[in-house]
């Protein structure tokens, strides 16, 4: 993959309600929700996204992310863009992360969403059961 950030994923992205962009510290670009950051991409086309544990540890034992390449032992995660048939599964992670950020913060329901995400049901409920569900 080149050294720029994807067009379709920056604009999938950033037509999400209340995202916006800013340069990441590393180089690429952060995309927050209000204060909160849901992930960043640098311009290698390495994907960062923030979890809890025990969402990573979901995503990493299905296999659709690997831990965080440098902060194994957090809910980080890292994803790779080596082509372009990656993009829609580094949109998928963001999303979920999003949809975790914006439901846990808004108390919205985003059920249809959520069931329509890519992911095995084992991220699906590490990320929206609650305990009492």
């Amino acid at each position: 993959m080149n050294t720029s950030i994807h067009p379709m994923l920056q604009t999938a992205i950033t037509a999400w309600e209340g995202i916006t962009t800013e340069a990441h510290r590393f180089g690429g670009v952060e995309f927050k929700v209000g204060k909160v950051e849901i992930g960043h991409i640098h311009r290698n086309g390495m994907v960062d996204i923030p979890f809890t544990r025990k969402i990573r540890e979901a995503l990493v034992a299905s296999g659709a992310a690997e831990e965080h390449h440098l902060l194994a032992d957090s809910g980080w995660i890292s994803f790779y863009i080596r082509q372009d048939e990656d993009v829609p599964h580094a949109i998928a992670l963001f999303r979920l992360s999003y949809l975790h950020k914006r439901r846990n913060r808004t108390k919205t329901d985003f059920s249809a969403e959520i069931d329509a995400l890519p992911f095995a049901d084992t991220v699906l409920e590490a990320a929206f059961k609650t305990p009492e569900e």
